[in-house]
């Protein structure tokens, strides 16, 4: 074995390094120049987020925040899946409300539906007694931007915002699917079965070979698919990274699949996938929701316990795992809440500021080298860690590591405080290990809310 002990000045260093380095501290340049698509959250807009696509929310913007961190250049896009048979549904099911009569058998339940169809007569008063066809196109155009700007509104207030809103059913109108089709079947890398054409997938590693085109003519999702990932490659994009939900695991084979039926490189494409989410409250699940019926909302959640714990509860875990969300825990003012247990040291170090203000105690010209007690190394130790779990976070592509380090760092800071005083007490004379200690605790609240930054939340200064 090797015991290294570092000397204190070079430990103290580190500090250091953290003012002076500012709100940089901990960024790289390992992407830099890395043309990114992030494209997450892309429900369909049939309803309300549900708590899937809040996880996607929370954690999308996350990882593009931690990716610019490293140099990247992302383009947050969200896929509008305005073409195919849920927006008939959708549709039906608004022309139903309206007109008094039942939800369908196959529509979408909840008040919302009610509210639009409302909003949609707003807007066109005389929409019902129009020819069926033009009903049915009435409610769609309208009822579609109603619901998507509800979308558009929910996420940012959440704190997500986009970059490109791009609209699937311009693939179609715009020829890039028949264009990406014809590309295909002249490589030979689509052919014939059973009237159907079918992708050659399995040539490309995925498990079975996909159909592009039905047999009755009609194209199949993934052809959508496919001249969206053209597009995207066409726009300059060097990494295209999608985010999904639980049931979309056989994306994976079938985009990278398709990528290099294109000739194109398959490692352009990766493809995230998100467990489900569970809500609790007082022990038990909590599974409607007051508006959307059938679902539990992003609206829900905020609702149940703010913003900032809902971002963070959703972050802290690895989108592999199934999580449950305790609402009861989320709303509580203690260490047991991850959320605020972070949020309250930094408003802790924040306090002693404005303390160390008022005394007219600066860290300026603090002697680093006077940091040699035990709890003092451990916090520097972590701080100098910052660098190490953002290259980690953006390479894997998993925010949760920053949110679990920010728990680690708040907890070996409240230990620090417990045993060393920063500031001196009653006539006690200010002495240069007060400016030592004040600037750790200055360094430590810049990692904080450099951290927080990244996940999206707030660092609040009083709590």
């Amino acid at each position: 074995f090797l015991n290294i002990r570092l000397d204190a000045a070079a430990q103290g260093a580190i500090v250091s390094r953290v003012l002076s380095a500012g709100t940089t501290y901990g960024s790289g340049q390992a992407m830099a120049g890395t043309k990114v698509n992030l494209e997450f959250v892309s429900a369909n807009p049939t309803g309300p987020l549900h708590i899937g696509g809040t996880r996607w929310a929370a954690v999308g913007d996350a990882l593009g925040r931690i990716l610019s961190a490293q140099g990247a250049l992302v383009t947050r896009e969200y896929y509008f899946n305005d073409a195919g048979a849920q927006i008939d549904r959708f549709v039906r099911s608004l022309l139903a409300a309206a007109s008094g009569e039942p939800t369908p058998e196959d529509g979408y339940a909840g008040e919302y539906i009610g509210d639009i169809a409302a909003q949609v007569l707003t807007v066109q008063p005389d929409a019902l007694s129009l020819p069926p066809e033009q009903q049915h196109e009435v409610f769609r155009s309208i009822g579609i931007d109603l619901m998507f700007a509800e979308i558009k509104r929910t996420l940012h207030d959440f704190g997500t915002d986009f970059d490109v809103f791009f609209h699937e059913k311009s693939l179609f109108d715009s020829g890039a699917v028949d264009k990406a089709v014809s590309q295909l079947k002249e490589s030979g890398n689509l052919y014939e079965s059973e009237g159907a054409w079918w992708l050659r997938s399995t040539d490309f590693g995925d498990d079975k070979d996909r159909v592009v085109v039905k047999s009755n003519g009609e194209s199949a999702y993934i052809a959508g698919d496919i001249a969206y990932f053209q597009d995207k490659r066409a726009r300059g994009f060097d990494l295209c990274i999608y985010m999904l939900g639980a049931d979309h695991h056989g994306y994976i084979g079938r985009l990278k699949a398709a990528a290099a039926a294109f000739g194109d490189d398959p490692d352009t494409v990766e493809v995230l996938i998100g467990q489900m989410v569970n809500l609790v409250r007082d022990g038990a699940p909590v599974k409607m929701s007051k508006r959307a019926g059938t679902v539990i909302t992003l609206e829900d959640l905020v609702e149940a316990v703010g913003v900032d714990a809902a971002r963070y509860s959703l972050i802290r875990s690895s989108v592999d795992s199934n999580i449950d969300l305790d609402l009861d825990l989320l709303t509580k003012q203690t260490n047991d809440n991850p959320v605020y247990y972070v949020q309250y040291a930094h408003a802790r170090l924040s306090a002693l500021a404005r303390s160390a203000a008022e005394l007219r105690i600066s860290w300026e010209a603090a002697d680093m080298s006077l940091l040699s007690h035990e709890r003092e190394g451990a916090l520097i130790r972590t701080l100098g860690e910052y660098p190490r779990v953002l290259t980690s976070a953006s390479e894997l592509r998993e925010p949760h590591r920053v949110a679990r380090y920010l728990e680690e760092l708040a907890g070996t800071y409240h230990r620090f405080y417990d045993s060393c005083r920063v500031l001196p007490q009653g006539d006690e004379a200010p002495a240069p290990l007060h400016s030592s200690r004040l600037a750790l605790c200055a360094a430590t609240r810049q990692v904080l809310a450099s951290g927080l930054g990244l996940l999206g939340v707030s660092a609040p200064e009083r709590m």
